[in-house]
């Protein structure tokens, strides 16, 4: 990954004290995380914390009682999930806030319009952006300074992170989807999986259990979801028990519980993807769209198109509204998005494909695999996909 030297912003854990210093005095404040010393302490805190609630946070995620309270994002997961993976979730929020400050300071504008050339040549990765690269420094920090992970793989690496040899889990990431919409101001966000580390891979050379270990099946991992940058800046998760959504509260700086157990609707009237480029479908699926929003397919009701053109956008309004949101050419990556998405979507009663398979079966072969990808409302997806033909193999290259 090509290092640079970036000027950055403030990112105060309350936003009621964001100071927007002169730029050259807070090049380091971003990509700061917690000393190892104050990491422990309030990790200590946290977890006598979450023991102490731990029967009201239950009550509060099981029943839905206690309106006069809020659960955080650590406390469920600490009513939920063992000490490892609740530290792991405690830095990785850590570094989504921080994101989220960058992308919403007024000074990013320029940074967004930039690219930066790949520093291999033939990658599979499409040239990334400062904003990207910062990001990605932001999570790789925050995930080193957890001590909860033996390797990241990001969208914006060409190769596996190895961080430390007995960190229990595995994390891939892109950690910021849509960039090249934050000059508009339309939504971004950031991607993530979690799998447990392969002990039996333990012995490998380092490069190898790397990319070994970041080469999991979708049906392996244990945690995945996302966090939309928009209006609200909102981290959906799931745990490998339903899907839930915690929006941060500017007042407390916290994640909150808003959205508990979200099940997506079975059938919905909305479908997701760039109708632009209909004369390149192939006939299967021109046929699907066709069908549905003129209401003559299973749902007699007239689909409407909805479509952002961010990844976490669409799909966020997909679980919550029903329909299907869709790329069907091989463009989106099924470690970094594919299967930590599908994994979140199923989660909420929905289903995922690229059109003939189920995304979470499918046994990557190379760290950045593209592939086609249907996620929405589990009767949705299962009617495009009896249409058959609808991966797009015609692919002209776009210029955006």
């Amino acid at each position: 990954m090509q290092s640079l030297t970036l000027i950055q912003y403030p990112t105060p854990v309350s936003p009621q004290r964001l100071n927007l210093y002169p730029l050259r005095q807070i090049a380091v404040s971003v990509l700061s995380t917690p000393t190892a010393g104050i990491n422990r302490r309030e990790m200590a805190s946290s977890r006598r914390e979450s023991a102490s609630f731990k029967s009201l946070a239950v009550g509060r995620t099981l029943t839905g009682g206690d309106d006069d309270g809020y659960c955080t994002l650590i406390d469920f997961a600490g009513a939920n999930v063992g000490d490892d993976l609740v530290v792991l979730l405690y830095h990785l929020q850590h570094a989504c806030k921080r994101i989220a400050s960058l992308v919403a300071s007024p000074f990013n504008s320029s940074l967004g319009k930039l690219s930066v050339k790949s520093s291999s040549s033939g990658s599979d990765r499409d040239a990334p952006k400062p904003l990207d690269i910062v990001s990605n420094d932001i999570v790789l920090s925050s995930l080193r300074n957890s001590g909860k992970v033996a390797v990241m793989a990001s969208e914006e690496d060409d190769s596996p992170t190895w961080i430390k040899d007995d960190g229990p889990y595995v994390v891939v990431v892109d950690p910021l989807d849509g960039s090249r919409n934050i000059d508009a101001s339309i939504p971004t966000g950031t991607i993530f999986g979690i799998y447990d580390r392969l002990v039996e891979l333990d012995h490998l050379p380092v490069e190898e259990k790397a990319e070994l270990n970041s080469l999991q099946r979708g049906n392996r991992l244990v945690a995945s979801g996302y966090v939309l940058y928009s209006s609200a800046t909102i981290f959906c998760v799931t745990l490998g028990s339903g899907t839930h959504a915690f929006t941060l509260d500017h007042s407390t700086g916290e994640f909150v519980l808003t959205h508990q157990n979200i099940k997506i609707p079975t059938r919905g009237q909305i479908y997701s993807v760039n109708d632009a480029r209909y004369f390149d479908w192939p006939e299967g699926l021109r046929k699907y769209i066709d069908t549905v929003r003129q209401g003559k397919g299973q749902n007699p009701k007239k689909y409407s198109a909805r479509y952002i053109c961010s990844l976490v956008a669409d799909l966020h309004r997909t679980l919550l509204y029903g329909g299907v949101a869709m790329n069907p050419r091989d463009h989106l990556r099924l470690v970094y998005e594919g299967n930590p998405l599908a994994f979140l979507v199923e989660q909420a009663g929905g289903k995922s494909s690229d059109g003939e398979r189920e995304i979470l079966s499918i046994q990557p072969v190379k760290l950045h695999q593209r592939l086609p990808l249907f996620l929405g409302s589990l009767e949705d997806v299962a009617e495009l996909e009896s249409y058959g033909n609808v991966q797009q193999t015609v692919n002209p290259g776009y210029d955006v």
